[in-house]
């Protein structure tokens, strides 16, 4: 059968030609105001060397100069085009990716990803803070106080790949004596001495391998398979501690994969499975995902980075210390939400000489009648400092009986006093008051409850009303900005390097279009907005 089609692959043939307009350069295409020409600018002014260096000085040039690569992988994240065949093409059809590249050929999308993922997974940390650093300069930051808070972003994996640290521990734990039962039949059976111990029981099961191996090898055993078949005692014995052997290199892998968590993802393993905001089902779906946090000044993201924890309160202070590393300078404030709030933060501060803004965890149910109304509560009694007594509903005296200390997970030690009620018996209050079968007891640690007190009298003054209003604005709406306008919900990345690279690029995107925005609304130097006055 013929075609008698026209049509070639060539889709000139099939129109008159169109008459050239000037003018040839892309250059007055791009309005003067356009964003792609700041970021052009901002982003020429940066140190290359680190990124360079990445490249081996043997073999053929890139493509693409690695500085335009990066320009583009940057205009392409605050443009919300972040796969890697969009911002092929775009390259090849959008005139600021055109004006971006000067002439050179568009990159296709396999030198793109390997582009973000091998060579620039060193240097983009570096250029981030170099951009920062640079804003600096430019008098945009205050360096009066930083604001930080923290989301969770869903990971690039498979939502039913979890493994459990409880799950892994309780079938390892299980097939411990049925390894008993089994060297002490192969002893009996071999006339051996063999022992498995907790501590070294994958070493102890590849001797027990080894040896039944050398005796297979010795007996010239042959191995039988099938129905109908019989096994040696051999054949037994080996099948039996390889499969031993099998398990417990598995049970190892996993435990060595939790690194300090309670899970991890099979598909992406730094990933942890966590409950996220966006939980349309309302049925509190664990999904695997990444802490992201960002530290805000003046609406520009100074500072980011990738937890594994999924609580916010162990990030803030290694957080801190990354930040004041990359910045080389420290803000003399801090302000967060009442997630941050530990009396370890509250130390790290005061051992820094930074006034903490932190809001208490009880500061919303401290407001509510409710809470003002039990009795229970330490804030409802009164106390005594001279004697370092307590005095319940009913007018008894709980007096300190021992200090504790409690070991946090980050290892910070903290001292804990117990107080105990003199006595509870017959008490009419007591259901009111506590569960205890015994005397009440409160647990109480007083450098805490001393440190609290100072961040809650620095939020309620008028600089912190000041930076609080400021911290909802300034870092939540960037993370507004990030996950509704940016349309960014989801990693495309593994792996924690791969991700914290990812969250790079859009903050400097963030960063940049932040920048051009206040250039245009003649808001530059601008870093607080005013409290409204109510009339």
């Amino acid at each position: 059968m013929t075609s008698n089609s026209k049509y070639t692959k060539n889709y000139t043939e099939l129109g008159a030609t169109y008459q050239l307009v000037l003018p040839l350069s892309l250059e007055g295409l791009v309005p003067d105001d356009d964003s792609v020409r700041l970021l052009s600018h901002e982003l020429e002014v940066l140190d290359y060397s680190l990124l360079y260096q990445a490249y081996s000085a043997k073999g053929r040039n890139p493509a693409v100069d690695p500085k335009t690569m990066f320009k583009i992988l940057t205009y392409a994240y605050s443009q919300n085009i972040y796969s890697s065949r969009k911002i092929e093409t775009a390259c090849k059809r959008d005139i600021n990716f055109m004006w971006l590249l000067a002439g050179q050929k568009a990159p296709d999308h396999s030198t793109i990803a390997r582009f973000r993922t091998g060579f620039l997974a060193d240097a983009c940390e570096d250029l981030f803070y170099q951009m920062v650093r640079r804003l600096n300069q430019l008098g945009e930051l205050s360096k009066e106080t930083v604001f930080i808070d923290g989301t969770k972003l869903e990971a690039c994996a498979n939502k039913y790949t979890f493994v459990w640290k409880k799950s892994v521990g309780k079938w390892e734990e299980k097939m411990f004596p049925k390894i008993q039962d089994a060297v002490t039949l192969l002893n009996q059976e071999y006339m051996q001495s063999f022992c498995v111990l907790e501590e070294t029981r994958t070493q102890d099961l590849q001797k027990i391998c080894r040896f039944l191996e050398q005796v297979c090898e010795a007996q010239h055993t042959v191995f039988v398979h099938g129905r109908g078949k019989r096994k040696s005692r051999n054949q037994r014995y080996l099948e039996m501690f390889r499969r031993f052997l099998e398990r417990q290199t598995i049970y190892d892998w996993h435990t060595a994969s939790f690194q300090g968590r309670n899970n991890y993802c099979k598909t992406d393993p730094d990933a942890t499975f966590m409950h996220m905001k966006d939980d349309h089902m309302r049925n509190a779906q664990l999904k695997p995902g990444y802490n992201v946090q960002i530290a805000v000044d003046s609406e520009y993201i100074v500072a980011t980075d990738i937890f594994q924890d999924r609580n916010d309160v162990w990030t803030l202070v290694p957080f801190l210390k990354a930040m004041e590393k990359n910045l080389s300078f420290r803000y003399p404030s801090v302000t967060a939400d009442s997630g941050y709030e530990s009396e370890e933060a509250y130390t790290y501060l005061r051992e820094q000489k930074q006034n903490p803004y932190i809001k208490p965890q009880t500061y919303e149910k401290w407001k509510k009648r409710s809470f003002k109304q039990d009795i229970s509560k330490r804030e409802n009694m009164g106390y005594d400092e001279t004697s370092d007594t307590y005095i319940c509903h009913a007018g008894k005296k709980l007096q300190p009986l021992f200090i504790k200390k409690q070991k946090s997970k980050s290892g910070y030690e903290a001292e804990v006093t117990v107080y105990e009620c003199e006595d509870c018996t017959g008490c009419p209050h007591k259901e009111k008051c506590t569960r205890a079968k015994g005397n009440k007891r409160l647990y109480i640690s007083k450098s805490f409850l001393e440190k609290r007190q100072e961040s809650y009298e620095n939020i309620l003054s008028e600089k912190g009303i000041l930076y609080r209003m400021n911290r909802s604005i300034q870092v939540e709406g960037a993370f507004g900005v990030l996950k509704n306008d940016y349309e960014f919900q989801r990693f495309l990345l593994r792996g924690k390097t791969r991700v914290k690279l990812e969250i790079l690029l859009l903050c400097m995107g963030y960063n940049l279009n932040k920048l051009h925005s206040k250039i245009q609304n003649e808001r530059m130097g601008s870093h607080l907005f005013p409290v409204k006055e109510t009339a």
